[in-house]
């Protein structure tokens, strides 16, 4: 970008800090309104709740702060593209993009829109596309030779099991019956489902399966509206009601960047929350079926025992890996985990149950955002460094401080 680029991007910083949310929310209505062939893209619960809208505009005040140093945005645009990747992005979809991007910003300045601030802007969101398209291509590359295929295929559902009253998992294999290659721990796929409105709506789902299996498995919470005017889970209520063994749906390849870091020798700490024990599962199974003794601490919340998801998967691994320790803390449990015993301690995670682990560790995060927003706070209070903390968000990226 030019200097001139530059400078009028940065200075329009201020202007986003203050209308950031403004900005993306007239961007979402026009794009939907002249675009509605990529609504099939977004999730509309994320949409109605507004987490979507402001994600993206940290999003791109974060890039005009930093268009003169890309590199630092690295990490946030590995995970933003392997998110595209994962629903199936194209080079064709980036002018709709820009286009309604400029024009929400006209909107949003009025009279301060000089031909200077909508030309650097349509500059840099050129270069910004210019750089997504390009490691894309690279991902869509890298699932044709790795997996075998890129896109969607056929995949049977060949078990269905319940996990807790809410998650049940659901076992795949490829229709055409061709071998899987090992996912990367941590990673998810994109299921693709019909729906009654003739679209098929996709979502990612973590494999909650150790690498390696004749399978992947996805752990499926059943997402019900937290206001009455907010939509159901559209996949997650669909798979629960509709899929069973023996149907088929369409699956991508595995992506994500949440994988495991840690090299051999040093010890790892999981927290979960609730469904976000999916990926972390993967990981522990992963992490524990080495050579590397290494300490591998799981801290699993859950409301009471009854959402409790794989208890007996994970104490069969108590019971095999002397290297593993594992911490149930439920924040509501019943008179029956207490009579039963089956749990470690009660309340939300705290700095005193975060005192119990090697802080040298490397953290590994998944649960609800406050949860994880906490715990980051916690962890970072009691020294740990940001390097040492990878989180997996299910929806649109959190913003933590550091």
């Amino acid at each position: 970008m030019s200097p001139d680029t530059i400078a009028t991007i940065k200075a329009t910083v201020p202007v986003l800090q203050a209308h950031g949310e403004q900005l993306t929310r007239l961007f979402y209505q026009r794009m939907f309104e002249n675009n509605p062939e990529v609504k099939v893209f977004f999730n509309q619960a994320h949409q109605h709740a507004g987490s979507q809208q402001k994600a993206l505009a940290g999003a791109i005040c974060a890039y005009a702060e930093n268009i003169d140093n890309p590199a630092a945005l690295a990490a946030t645009v590995e995970l933003i593209a392997q998110k595209h990747a994962s629903l199936g992005i194209k080079p064709k979809h980036y002018p709709i993009v820009g286009n309604n991007l400029l024009a929400a910003i006209k909107e949003l300045l009025g009279d301060a829109a000089t031909d200077d601030i909508i030309n650097a802007w349509a500059e840099a969101y050129q270069v910004l596309a210019d750089i997504f398209i390009e490691r894309e291509a690279e991902i869509y590359r890298s699932h044709e030779q790795h997996y075998g295929w890129q896109g969607f295929k056929a995949f049977k559902v060949v078990k269905r099991e319940d996990n807790s009253q809410i998650i049940s998992s659901f076992y795949l294999q490829p229709a055409d019956a061709q071998p899987l290659k090992a996912h990367q721990p941590g990673q998810y796929i994109t299921v693709r489902v019909p729906a009654s409105d003739k679209h098929e709506p996709m979502r990612n789902y973590s494999l909650s399966n150790k690498p390696g299996d004749d399978f992947y498995r996805i752990s499926v919470k059943r997402e019900t509206a937290r206001q009455d005017d907010a939509p159901h889970g559209v996949v997650s209520n669909f798979l629960h009601d509709e899929i069973n063994a023996g149907d088929t749906i369409w699956v991508g390849p595995p992506c994500g960047e949440f994988t495991i870091r840690t090299p051999a020798g040093k010890p790892m700490v999981m927290i979960a929350g609730g469904v976000g024990i999916t990926p972390l599962l993967s990981m522990l199974h992963a992490s524990l079926d080495t050579e590397d003794t290494s300490p591998v601490t799981l801290i699993q919340a859950a409301i009471n025992g009854d959402a409790l998801a794989f208890s007996e998967e994970i104490a069969e691994l108590k019971e095999t890996y002397a290297n593993f320790d594992w911490h149930i803390r439920y924040s509501e449990p019943t008179d029956n985990d207490r009579y039963l015993g089956r749990f470690h301690s009660e309340g939300l995670i705290d700095e005193d149950l975060l005192a119990t682990v090697d802080k040298s560790a490397d953290f590994y995060l998944c649960g609800p955002a406050e949860m994880m927003q906490h715990c980051h706070q916690l962890l970072r209070q009691a020294g740990v460094k940001s390097e040492q903390i990878h989180l997996e968000a299910f929806g649109p990226a959190l913003q933590l401080a550091s």
